[in-house]
């Protein structure tokens, strides 16, 4: 019988957090699923993916809470033992009124930094040792396309995204060769968090989005956890690269 590897997702309950935690139990992972306050949805997932063949830990934590981290990350060494994948989704938004920069809240802002980029860092220190006794372990991280080019979504959004981008390039330098680190950067994505971000605009702006979109839609976020686990169990000689997924708008236009 085949060893199940192991994987640590965090902002694992919703959206591409669950497709990420879904695919990977498909691929023969058992998966630690960190959520910040969704335990309601968190449960759902790990229902599902244990339907799938995976072992689940279920884990309550702040990302930008240091202390909390590495307690989260010691929880998991005890109960799996050496990681081999690592996927840093969990993140934040803040709200402002677009091209309003007095619109903003700076304490938004450091929270949106505090868990977008600080988190990804924190969860990928803490996590290396275990990385290290894992089996081609590699760690990828979500971005944005609103971190590579300007668009509507929260100026602290985009720049938190921008963030991810570099540190993705830098750790990727830095954990060389032992770990490789990549990033996606999803395009508008279907569901809950664009319709949060664009309001009772959403239908028209997404409907205008895939229909300048060479593949005719827009992301979803079953296509962005496709790439990830691609990313993290092929793709060997891949690392410190951001995959843009937006079924080819940002290269037509």
């Amino acid at each position: 019988m085949t060893q199940r590897r192991h994987a640590l997702v965090t902002g694992g309950a919703t959206g591409i957090g669950r497709s990420a935690v879904l695919a990977l139990a498909r691929a023969g992972f058992d998966i630690a699923i960190v959520y910040g306050s969704s335990a309601k949805a968190a449960q759902a997932v790990a229902g599902e993916a244990e339907s799938l063949g995976a072992r689940t830990l279920l884990l309550q934590c702040d990302v930008s809470d240091d202390a909390a981290v590495r307690r989260t990350l010691a929880e998991i060494g005890e109960v799996f033992g050496p990681l081999d994948a690592l996927v840093n989704n969990a993140g934040t938004t803040a709200t402002w009124k677009v091209k309003d920069l007095e619109s903003l809240d700076m304490a938004e802002w450091d929270r949106t930094f505090a868990v977008n980029v600080r988190g990804t860092f924190q969860v990928s220190r803490a996590a290396v040792p275990l990385l290290r006794k894992g089996t081609n372990p590699a760690i990828v991280n979500t971005a944005s396309i609103v971190g590579l080019r300007p668009g509507p979504q929260p100026l602290p959004y985009a720049a938190s995204k921008a963030a991810v981008v570099n540190l993705t390039k830098t750790l990727a330098w830095n954990l060389g060769p032992e770990i490789r680190v990549n990033a996606v950067a999803p395009g508008w994505m279907e569901g809950e968090w664009m319709e949060r971000m664009l309001g009772d605009r959403y239908d028209d702006l997404m409907g205008k989005r895939a229909k300048q979109t060479p593949l005719r839609r827009c992301v979803t976020a079953d296509d962005v956890a496709e790439v990830m686990v691609n990313l993290l169990t092929a793709n060997r000689f891949v690392t410190g690269e951001v995959v843009v997924i937006d079924g080819g708008f940002t290269a037509s236009t």
